[in-house]
């Protein structure tokens, strides 16, 4: 049982983080369990709103990988990988567009609001945020000509035009981006969101990148949590095989987005109650952070 003094020294704990962050602007790229269960869904929803009532802006990108693949089951369409990129086709884009559009972002912007906040729905479409371009999927292979891979209607990120996030945060209102965008003639992509909230926390130089995932965050060979990496180790961890598989992506994200003007990235598990609050505003954290020095 926690006692009152507990409890204060729980915001005491806190209170220097609040003065820290006051003012800035951090982006949350919200997928996995976290999106899934309904109690992590129900935190994560206080932990923005708790974000933006001590001063700072949030900005949400999510993704919604299995409730796509559970809507294209039920319609019996066939879904295909290439590499764990979904091979999208017209009628699969449409499928996406109106899960994450129509459904997830709505489901995650209502949640917020019903609790109190002010969250707005957006895609890369709206007021021209993505940019996007057809991605062109090269893979290499050994003593052959490296294989060029049509994988349909993915895209690839041609330039952020913040704008219209820095006028909804200005105002009080939480953007909420679903990973989307189009070209200069009007088709729409599917754009991972790992690479959507690095590239948008780029262009509006965010205090933080966090990453929401369904593991600890980075890893060693003894399984081991990692607290702090700089970005000299974590490419060295992933020549040396130690980062694998799926983390290779989102940590290659948190580089990128360090080497562009965010301050720090982290990893950190979003099957943890309040992992968010605990990694912003404690002193050890849950995941891992990552730092250009």
């Amino acid at each position: 049982m926690i006692t009152p003094a507990e409890r204060a020294n729980v915001l005491i704990e806190a209170l220097p983080y609040i003065q820290k962050f006051n003012g800035s602007t951090m982006v949350i790229k919200y997928g996995g369990n976290a999106m899934i269960n309904e109690e992590l869904k129900h935190n994560f929803a206080l932990d923005i709103l708790l974000m933006k009532y001590v001063g700072i802006n949030p900005i949400i990108v999510h993704g919604g990988g299995p409730q796509i693949g559970e809507l294209l089951k039920r319609l019996d369409i066939e879904t295909r990988f290439v590499d764990g990129l979904r091979v999208t086709d017209k009628e699969t884009m449409d499928i996406i567009e109106m899960v994450l559009m129509g459904k997830v972002n709505k489901e995650i912007v209502n949640l917020i609001n019903k609790n109190g906040g002010c969250a707005v729905g957006l895609s890369g479409k709206d007021g021209q945020l993505i940019i996007a371009r057809k991605m062109k999927y090269i893979r290499p292979r050994n003593n052959q000509p490296p294989e060029i891979i049509d994988i349909g209607l993915v895209g690839e990120i041609v330039k952020v035009n913040p704008e219209i996030l820095e006028t909804l945060t200005r105002d009080g209102f939480i953007p909420v981006i679903a990973p989307i965008g189009a070209d200069e003639e009007g088709n729409t992509y599917n754009i991972n969101a790992d690479t959507v909230a690095g590239r948008i926390a780029s262009a509006i130089k965010a205090r933080k990148l966090i990453l929401l995932t369904d593991t600890k965050g980075v890893l060693d060979k003894d399984g081991k949590l990692i607290s702090t990496l700089r970005i000299d180790e974590a490419k060295r961890l992933i020549s040396d095989g130690t980062i694998k598989g799926g983390m290779i992506p989102k940590i290659r994200c948190c580089i990128d987005a360090l080497e562009n003007g965010v301050k720090k990235a982290h990893i950190i598990d979003g099957r943890e109650k309040h992992a968010i609050l605990l990694e912003v505003f404690t002193k050890g954290g849950v995941g891992t952070e990552i730092v250009k020095e």
